[in-house]
């Protein structure tokens, strides 16, 4: 049984979170299992990213298309498990591995956020199923985050004790004004998240605020730098970074 309920939120805030692990040092890519043990060695919380295989599995990998860290063309969606695994990241010998089996090597030893990225109009449920199933076999504290609310609604309606967030951005096409505030709003209702996780960018931020005064904590991503960790201070409970963070 998972330890992550909505009543016991406080490893959310308790370390800064890595950026798909504490990567960018030679031979340590993003997503994998050096960037995760580099995270964990220096007592940070670890997020990182899962996405849908061809066979309805979710493997630990940003980008929706293979070239940026495989040497290699080809979509993730296309491709299955087994056939993924065959792949290395970065010219090292990194591996594309599960969620499962992720989450089994951190073991507990760090909180950790799972962002689940959304497949497009049809594919989210299977999608939601396998992070599912990966967090039932995981120890530790994980919590679950996905800009599509349809994700995070699904958490709430098949597996309310698993922990999910949204992640809320005020920039990009559809984000902006009138029509952002109330998609934000709406999807808020209707996910009913136990956290955010919002853009650097677009704080301070009112809808935030109000949030955070409603006792949502709100993690901030992607902090890099001291001017971005100091307006975090300030304005979130929380960081997720790319670089070193000081304290936060």
């Amino acid at each position: 049984m998972l330890r992550n309920t909505p009543r016991d939120l406080e490893f959310l805030t308790r370390h800064p979170f890595a950026h798909r692990g504490l990567h960018g040092a030679p031979g340590v890519p993003e997503n994998s299992r050096a960037a995760f043990e580099r995270a964990i060695a220096a007592g940070y919380g670890i997020e990182l990213d899962v996405r849908r295989t061809a066979d309805k599995d979710a493997v630990v990998f940003h980008d929706a298309e293979l070239p940026r860290l495989v040497n290699a063309g080809g979509r993730i969606a296309d491709l299955t498990v087994g056939e993924l695994a065959a792949f290395r990241l970065s010219g090292t010998d990194e591996t594309i591995r599960t969620l499962r089996e992720v989450l089994s090597e951190i073991g507990g030893r760090a909180p950790t956020l799972v962002e689940v990225k959304s497949p497009g109009r049809r594919g989210y449920g299977s999608l939601c199923r396998a992070v599912r199933r990966a967090l039932e076999g995981a120890n530790g504290w994980t919590a679950v985050m996905s800009f599509d609310p349809r994700i995070v609604r699904w958490f709430r309606e098949h597996s309310p004790h698993t922990v999910r967030g949204l992640v809320v951005s005020k920039e990009g096409r559809g984000n902006t004004g009138v029509r952002g505030w109330l998609s934000r709003n709406l999807a808020v209702r209707s996910a009913k998240p136990h956290f955010l996780a919002f853009d650097i960018n677009s704080l301070p931020c009112g809808f935030a605020e109000r949030q955070r005064r409603k006792g949502l904590p709100v993690l901030t991503w992607t902090v890099r730098g001291e001017e971005a960790r100091a307006r975090a201070a300030v304005h979130a409970d929380q960081i997720i970074f790319e670089d070193t963070p000081g304290h936060a």
